[in-house]
């Protein structure tokens, strides 16, 4: 997708939120996505627009009606899916590097670092909110999707795969902290002032390796599987179930 497509995604929710306090950033669509596309198994548009979008009570709330008009609605879908679609090939793609450009590279926004680029009476204006870390808010969707799915996302009975599971899961809770180490670049602009911690970065780039590895995971082990369960049958001869005073080996055992 271009800049373009992005800018779009981003006036369209930002419309939104206008009128839908709950209406997340892009940052956190992009997480969310990345969670879904991994994930044990497929989840539908009807059944996570509505975890995203609200509190899921509203029910079709990715639909024109939350929207502008139709038109908003069909340009938000045709980006929506054209981004999913560039996520899970990324996700499904080996590649030995994250400099590979096939390689999956989310869509985050250095915001301490764009902040920092402001003027003085500029950042004024904005008040004293605490503004997230670089790649938190991404990570921070990426875990809503799981922790609205967590059966979706328990341990394999495999012990290898189970640790490899948590272990990459925890990088990705890792991400959505604060990142509280010394500042030394800026991922907004090449001259900006720094934003970011080294340790913020090696944490990033490891945060997209967990996601490459969660999709391998589920990808190997395949969905659920539903446990179907018998009824145990009558002995031939005990009386038959239906009520005809017949054995059952001479009923409908026979």
């Amino acid at each position: 997708m271009s800049p373009d497509d992005f800018d779009a995604l981003d006036s369209i929710l930002d419309g939104l939120r206008e009128r839908h306090d709950e209406i997340p950033q892009w940052e956190f669509c992009e997480g969310f996505i990345a969670a879904l596309v991994c994930c044990r198994r497929v989840i539908l548009p009807s059944e996570y627009f509505p975890v995203l979008f609200g509190d899921g009570d509203n029910g079709g709330v990715a639909t024109s009606s939350l929207f502008q008009d139709e038109a908003q609605f069909t340009q938000f879908m045709t980006l929506w899916t054209r981004r999913w679609n560039e996520v899970a090939q990324a996700l499904g793609t080996p590649v030995e590097s994250l400099d590979d450009e096939r390689a999956y590279s989310p869509e985050v926004v250095d915001i301490r670092g764009a902040v920092a680029c402001l003027s003085d009476e500029e950042r004024a204006e904005m008040g004293d909110d605490p503004l997230p870390s670089f790649g938190q808010v991404w990570a921070l969707g990426f875990m809503f999707a799981v922790e609205n799915w967590p059966e979706e996302w328990a341990p394999p009975r495999d012990r290898d795969a189970a640790k490899w599971l948590d272990e990459s899961l925890e990088t990705i809770v890792a991400l959505s902290e604060d990142d509280t180490g010394e500042p030394t670049v800026s991922m907004y602009r090449e001259d900006g002032p720094p934003s970011v911690s080294e340790d913020r970065i090696n944490l990033f780039g490891e945060g997209i390796w967990a996601v490459y590895d969660l999709a391998e995971i589920w990808r190997n082990i395949g969905p659920r599987v539903e446990t179907v369960r018998k009824e145990a049958e009558p002995g031939r001869n005990d009386p038959c179930p239906c009520g005809s005073g017949k054995k059952y080996k001479k009923c409908h055992g026979a």
